[in-house]
């Protein structure tokens, strides 16, 4: 497969169910992308379905050098520091991109190497419970909000400082991958996208986690009744639980900021319902607005897990490294809004 002339070679480390899908988008695509697996048996299956892949990171990250290629971490946490450390050895001439749920762990790893000139964070806000290569699919981030992070040229504004132009460029490159994909490149800090991830995506997998011990402790009455409600509001807990783990412990502070909220919540509820006279009038309604809300921005498209309008999100065209553009990134950030690079 080859690249287009504008586009650079991409190494993908770790082929499971989004590195596995950014793969398969990007070669479907036309574009040179190899990538590294850990599982043997995960990296022989790629191989086997034509795809470009290795059980070697060494090599991987040789070649990868070799090429300049953009480098994506798609690995748990628990593993970032010992690829970077690789990345270090082996590939010194690329830039690096990752697709971790938690960005604040992962840039304290990128700032103790050195490397911030040559990070430009990510998280897709796409996938499924299910995990390894067998699980990745086409087309999964289309529509989907892909956070990108700028918190190095917000340093360099901060501090008067000139931000170097190779970040600049990086920056271009991951925000066109995004594009690519076919998802919305929506701008972040890395501290700003951790309290929000903690709300909205590691805090419901504590809730269903919870929810799941629950049901199944009113036995085999309440397990046959269990039906769409039930199953909707725990589908999460079904995936692996080192994965679970990694993201909720790796943002614990903010996590836990999120719980104390939602405990509150609860307990509000739970007064209310043991009061001479049982109501939940006050929840269910601010539930069912801020539900339809949400609903009216995303578009509430059934078959994404990031359902996305095209048209939904206030659109800033980007010129990186023109004026005030780490200012309109924050201004874009405050929104919710995506950029395109022109």
């Amino acid at each position: 497969m080859t690249a287009n002339d504008s586009s650079p070679a991409y190494c993908i480390i770790g082929l499971g169910l989004i590195g596995g899908s950014l793969m398969r988008d990007l070669a479907a695509r036309g574009e040179t992308v190899y990538g590294y697996n850990r599982s043997t048996s995960g990296a022989r299956t790629a191989i086997k379905e034509g795809f470009d892949a290795s059980d070697r990171l060494d090599k991987t990250l040789i070649r990868a050098n070799e090429d300049h290629a953009l480098i994506v971490l798609a690995v748990p946490m628990h593993a970032v520091g010992e690829v970077l450390d690789a990345v270090v050895e082996y590939a010194p001439n690329c830039g690096i991109t990752d697709v971790v749920s938690v960005k604040t762990a992962v840039y304290e790893e990128i700032d103790a190497r050195g490397l911030k000139t040559r990070y430009v964070g990510g998280h897709p806000m796409a996938g499924t419970q299910h995990s390894g290569w067998k699980a990745s699919e086409t087309g999964m981030f289309k529509r989907a909000a892909w956070v990108i992070t700028y918190d190095y040229a917000a340093e360099c504004e901060a501090a008067g400082e000139e931000i170097d132009s190779s970040w600049i460029e990086l920056f271009k490159t991951v925000t066109r991958m995004v594009e690519k994909l076919k998802a919305e490149a929506v701008p972040a800090l890395v501290t700003n996208h951790d309290a929000a991830v903690a709300r909205v995506s590691h805090l419901p997998h504590v809730l269903a986690a919870a929810l799941s011990v629950v049901g199944d402790n009113g036995g085999v009455l309440a397990q046959s009744l269990a039906a769409g409600s039930f199953k909707s509001a725990t589908r999460v807990a079904t995936t692996a639980p080192d994965l679970q783990r990694a993201m909720c412990e790796s943002n614990a502070t903010a996590l836990v900021g999120a719980l104390d909220e939602f405990i509150a919540e609860l307990a509000k509820a739970r007064d209310d319902l043991a009061s001479e006279t049982p109501q939940i009038k006050e929840l269910i309604e601010a539930g069912h607005r801020t539900r339809i809300r949400l609903e009216a921005r995303s578009g509430a498209s059934k078959d994404s897990v990031s359902p996305v309008k095209i048209s939904s999100r206030p659109v800033l065209r980007l010129h990186p490294g023109g004026p005030n553009w780490v200012r309109q990134l924050s201004q874009t950030e405050d929104i919710g809004g995506r950029i395109e690079i022109f």
